[in-house]
């Protein structure tokens, strides 16, 4: 008797484990695509470029082992400085602003007003919007001899200004219209975390005779700064790798005013074949991002707090 409750017990086992074992296998296959496409398109190409940064590669002719003269020339590079320091420029003109865009819409489209879903349709509709169709539409606006900005202006009796064609301002202009396209994602995001805030807070604050600005204060904002983290750092590292704006709209002109490191990184590979200089650029962007993140990271997070 005893050994026929072993082997139920046995065989219970055994079925119990050929369960998980084929739940196991079921969740490896769902993650499998997601995985493959990670290993492929993100792991490899990092290191990738980290192997090819050490030689002298141009595409069309055999790698040659050179190991670390690239980074060398770069640091001595007065295109590449211009680039970074064009870089820094734009991550602290676009940033900061956006962000800022994003939080006054988030915060007004968060008001129970009739009709407010077909505004928080208006904002976020340029985040749909293919990012070429969007920067041809700025091109025309910015056009001194027959863009729309300047058309307006010329009304006030201001003359016309060259947006894209100044190297005062080509990169403010570029920026704007970066503001205008991406500021919907984050207002979607903030706007999210308004609307998780507990009423309760709110009916409580109200007891208490609070005003609407200490309602921001003291309530709104202490709570959102999850999604503000999230915000702030996704905004940071995209802004560093800004391209297509600018490939478009200037291509790095007028003069290098708005040359940055992923348009010079692009041109240095695709257009001068030299893919193990660009693959050092690459790195060296890698590692600032990096810095800039761990940076943020440690500045922000121990002063979030995660519940209600």
């Amino acid at each position: 008797m005893a050994s026929v409750k072993t082997n139920t017990s046995k065989k219970k086992s055994l079925q119990h484990m050929t369960l998980q074992k084929k739940d196991a296998l079921t969740g490896y296959m769902f993650i499998a695509p997601a995985l493959i496409s990670f290993i492929v398109f993100v792991m490899y190409p990092v290191i990738a470029s980290f192997v090819i940064s050490g030689f002298d590669w141009g595409i069309l002719t055999a790698p040659r082992f050179i190991g670390i003269e690239n980074y060398k020339t770069l640091f001595k590079d007065p295109i590449f400085i211009e680039s970074l320091k064009n870089t820094f420029t734009w991550v602290i003109l676009y940033v900061p602003v956006s962000i800022l865009v994003s939080l006054i819409v988030a915060l007004a489209m968060d008001m129970p007003l009739r009709g407010i879903g077909f505004f928080r349709t208006m904002f976020y509709l340029p985040v749909m919007t293919p990012m070429v169709v969007c920067a041809l539409l700025f091109v025309w606006i910015y056009n001194k001899e027959f863009g729309v900005l300047n058309y307006i202006l010329s009304f006030l009796n201001i003359s016309p200004i060259g947006w894209l064609s100044d190297r005062n301002i080509s990169l403010i202009s570029i920026a704007l219209m970066s503001v205008w396209k991406h500021s919907g994602y984050n207002m979607l995001i903030l706007l999210s975390a308004l609307q998780g805030i507990p009423e309760s807070l709110y009916e409580a604050a109200a007891l208490d005779g609070i005003t609407p600005w200490r309602k921001l204060i003291n309530i709104k904002l202490p709570l959102i700064m999850p999604s503000m983290y999230f915000v702030v750092l996704t905004s940071v590292i995209d802004a560093f790798q800004v391209f297509t704006e600018v490939f478009i709209m200037t291509k790095g002109g007028p003069g290098y005013s708005t040359h940055t490191v992923s348009y010079y990184l692009f041109a240095n590979a695709f257009e001068y074949g030299k893919m193990g200089y660009a693959c050092a650029m690459s790195v060296v962007m890698f590692f600032i991002i990096l810095a800039v993140t761990l940076i943020q990271d440690r500045i922000m997070n121990k002063n979030i707090q995660y519940d209600s």
